[in-house]
């Protein structure tokens, strides 16, 4: 089997909840720096690639020693479809597995990476097509109409006897390179879920996860996945 990996690093220049999230300051550097020195420290990576509209978020990666690609300004346009950035995106990279690495999971750390790397290439052969990272949820959940998965009165339960949820990090997405057109996504209907802590599992979409990250990574970590 064909082990080679690309691992895209994908920012866009706009981030409309957070002004400049992508580089915002983080650890030594920003997010996008830290981002690739964290992938560079991963041998089983075979390319690093940022994809970007901004030229200065270009110029980060190219400073950093890894690939930069200028992507199209229709593909950093959020009313463009995220298939067809997928389909460009396959045309556009190397090597027959593609690894989706975002900033705004700055604890996805090395060892975290190589876990997920060897349990992808154990996984395609037991038949799943793809890895992606999953946090376990237990919590007690409400629509409009009420409690959707507990219920209330003498039948209540503590949370961690409620059924059991996953939260999709889009910390770590893997997957063969040809299947991005075919599924225009980037992860596939049978993906084995690779399960990581609430730290690990620290996604950035506004000010108070920023936040949350930072004091995160001032913490060790007490339960890595290793």
């Amino acid at each position: 089997m064909d082990k080679t990996i690309t691992a895209v690093i994908p920012v866009k220049g706009n981030s409309t909840r957070l002004p400049n999230k992508n580089i915002l300051p983080f650890a030594d550097s920003n997010l996008l720096i830290h981002k690739i020195r964290q992938l560079k420290q991963v041998e089983e990576i075979t390319d690093i690639i940022v994809s970007s509209d901004c030229d200065e978020m270009l110029k980060m990666g190219e400073e950093e020693g890894v690939t930069a690609i200028k992507r199209p300004t229709k593909y950093a346009d959020e009313s463009v479809p995220f298939g067809m950035f997928l389909e460009y995106l396959s045309d556009e990279m190397p090597n027959e597995h593609i690894m989706w690495a975002c900033v705004t999971s700055p604890l996805v750390e090395p060892y975290l990476y190589r876990k997920a790397i060897t349990t992808y290439f154990e996984k395609l052969q037991e038949g799943y097509d793809s890895l992606i990272t999953c946090c376990p949820y237990q919590t007690y959940l409400m629509d409009e109409k009420g409690p959707l998965n507990f219920s209330m009165g003498l039948a209540h339960k503590n949370s961690e006897l409620l059924p059991m949820l996953y939260h999709f990090t889009n910390g770590i997405n893997l997957a063969p390179r040809v299947k991005l057109k075919e599924w225009h996504y980037n992860y596939g209907p049978n993906a084995y879920r690779l399960l990581v802590n609430k730290r690990e599992a620290a996604d950035i979409d506004d000010a108070y996860d920023y936040e949350c990250a930072k004091a995160m990574y001032a913490m060790k970590d007490p339960h890595p996945t290793v």
